[in-house]
C-alpha cells in the first residue's frame, strides 16, 4: 500500500494532468536553482513548471488517461503542466533553452496525442494564436471583398449590356424598352 504523502502526490500530478491543454516534459540536469526560478517567471501564468519524479508521474498520467510518456520519463524530469496558449510555451521554452542549453526538451502530451522532442519544437515555431487568428481573418476578408467585386462586376456588366441593347434597338428603329411598358399600361384591362 501507497503512503499518504505519495498518494497525495499522485493525486495531485493527476489534478494538473487533467486541468492542462498539454504538457510539455523537459530534463534539467545541471539548471541552478536560480535558472529553474528564471524560467517559471519566464513562463509566467501560462504554465506550472514542477520537478516530478518518474514513478509518480507515470501512474498520475496513466490515472488522468494518459498513455504513452513512460520512454520519456527516464533521467531528471521537470513537466510544465500549460493552462494557457501551448505555443507560448513551447517557445518561452525555447528561448530559455538557447540561452541554457542544459534545459533539454523531452517530448509533450497535447490534444490526446504525445508528441516528440521535434514536434514540441514545431509547436515553438508556429505564430501566436493572436498572429493565427489575424491571418485568418485577413483571408476572410480578402475573400469577402474578391466576392463583393464579383457580384458588383456582374451587376455594372449587365447593365452596361443592357444598355448597349438599348442603343442598338435604337438605332435599328425599334422602340425602346422603357416606352414597351407605358403601352402595356394604357392598354385597357380585360377582366
Amino acid at each position: 500500500m501507497a503512503n499518504p504523502e505519495k498518494a497525495a502526490q499522485i493525486a495531485e500530478l493527476e489534478k494538473q494532468f487533467s486541468d492542462s491543454n498539454g504538457v510539455v516534459l523537459t530534463e534539467y540536469r545541471g539548471l541552478t536553482v536560480s535558472a529553474l526560478q528564471q524560467l517559471r517567471r519566464s513562463l509566467g501564468e501560462n504554465a506550472n513548471y514542477a520537478i516530478v519524479k518518474n514513478t509518480l508521474t507515470s501512474i498520475a498520467a496513466k490515472n488522468a488517461g494518459i498513455e504513452g510518456l513512460d520512454e520519456q520519463l527516464a533521467g531528471p524530469t521537470a513537466i510544465a503542466f500549460v493552462t494557457g496558449d501551448v505555443v507560448a510555451v513551447a517557445k518561452g521554452l525555447k528561448a530559455f533553452a538557447k540561452e541554457n542549453p542544459l534545459l533539454v526538451v523531452k517530448g509533450g502530451y497535447l490534444d490526446g496525442s504525445v508528441l516528440g522532442a521535434d514536434e514540441v519544437k514545431k509547436l515553438a515555431e508556429l505564430e501566436s494564436r493572436e498572429v493565427l487568428l489575424a491571418k485568418l481573418a485577413g483571408a476572410f476578408n480578402g475573400n469577402l471583398a474578391k466576392a463583393a467585386g464579383l457580384f458588383n462586376a456582374s451587376l455594372s456588366g449587365a447593365a452596361r449590356l443592357f444598355a448597349a441593347l438599348q442603343s442598338q434597338k435604337e438605332s435599328a428603329g425599334e422602340p425602346a424598352a422603357e416606352t414597351a411598358p407605358k403601352a402595356e399600361a394604357e392598354a385597357p384591362a380585360t377582366e
